[in-house]
């Protein structure tokens, strides 16, 4: 398997070398084979070549097999027109990984701010309300007048099935059990759409628990029971909202891994972001884009049926779930090792088949 590697910008060198380690570690136990390419995007490559992303870059990651992608500093991008592109949006779309993956799970070792749950949010990411995306050039935000700002969403079938499609697939490998988030007491017919193509999906797996729920009242059930649930499809900026609550409370977004995949590309992505007040100083969590390039794993090792991969996604979570609970982290998340200490300590972890190593 051969991964494009992309730093990015403040904290994600550091937290990218700890995942790089975390990835060779577990290529030699279970014998993957991985192969890195290393390659810049973000400032680096707006320094470098005039752009934050080049179209070489993007051939080199449609002909390699994943992508990580470190954090960007994104909200300092502002006009493309100066090369000055959002690296997550451009690889999002030109690769159309539609669908954006994010497990949420308790881990023994942290305080449980709302007992213990382990759900997954599947989140619809090419169109919606996100004025970057869902037209194809330009902006779907228009300024009418000073004082007037309209904001168009668009909604498809196309991505309304495939979406849906995801979140079942995934539900019967858990514990079957989709709930499907929306507000179609408002958005009647573009959410209304919506639940029509999650419920007409919903018939090819008959095993499969399907209800639905108004995202307000979503957020207040998330908080109150979220153990009650096992994989949520939404559309893009409820799933966006969602998942980061669903993160928080099972410890910290620091711990939430995410995965950008399509039909033929998949991207690993840390769910926060790029935390340049906290750059250099060795005290970055590396776990999100750890999590996030084990999901890589298991998506390369699903789609060509490679159980090795498979199981090395398995022993990341694992060792990632008994680093925490030996305190083999960073201390927002009750550790006492910096960045790198944590991603060598994790790699020696994941050598060792999961036995504990020595601070």
């Amino acid at each position: 398997m051969k991964i494009i590697v992309l730093p990015g910008d403040g904290i994600g060198p550091e937290t990218m070398q700890a995942t790089v380690q975390v990835l060779e570690a577990a290529s030699s136990r279970f014998d993957l084979g991985l192969v890195f390419e290393h390659d810049v995007a973000g400032h680096e490559s707006l320094r470098r070549h005039g752009a934050t992303v080049t179209p070489a870059l993007l051939d080199k990651v449609k002909a390699a097999d994943g992508l990580m992608l470190g954090p960007m500093a994104t909200y300092d991008f502002k006009d493309e027109a100066k090369g000055e592109i959002n690296p997550s949006k451009f690889f999002r779309k030109e690769l159309d990984l539609f669908a954006n993956i994010r497990p949420a799970r308790t881990w023994s070792g942290l305080p449980q701010k709302v007992g213990e749950f382990d759900l997954v949010v599947v989140r619809e990411n090419t169109e919606g309300f996100y004025a970057d995306r869902n037209i194809e050039s330009g902006s779907s935000e228009m300024l009418v007048t000073r004082d007037v700002v309209v904001s168009l969403r668009r909604i498809t079938r196309a991505c309304c099935e495939r979406i849906a499609r995801s979140a079942f697939q995934l539900a019967a490998t858990r514990k079957r059990h989709v709930s499907i988030v929306h507000k179609a007491n408002v958005l009647k017919i573009g959410d209304g759409m919506f639940i029509d193509e999650c419920r007409r999906v919903a018939q090819e797996f008959p095993d499969v628990q399907v209800d639905d729920f108004i995202v307000d009242a979503m957020m207040a059930h998330v908080v109150r029971a979220p153990r009650r649930f096992d994989v949520i499809v939404t559309t893009n900026m409820f799933g966006d909202i969602l998942s980061d609550l669903t993160a928080e409370l099972s410890g910290s977004l620091g711990l939430g891994g995410s995965l950008n995949a399509g039909s033929a590309h998949a991207m690993g992505q840390a769910a926060h972001g790029s935390a340049p007040d906290i750059a250099g100083q060795d005290i970055a969590n590396p776990f999100s884009l750890i999590l996030s390039a084990a999901q890589l794993l298991g998506w390369h090792g699903q789609r060509r049926g490679l159980p090795a991969f498979n199981a090395a996604a398995l022993a990341i979570e694992q060792a990632a779930a008994d680093a925490i609970a030996d305190g083999e982290a960073t201390r927002d998340v009750g550790g006492r090792l910096g960045t790198a200490a944590t991603g060598r300590a994790f790699a020696q972890r994941l050598a060792r088949h999961g036995e504990p190593v020595a601070a």
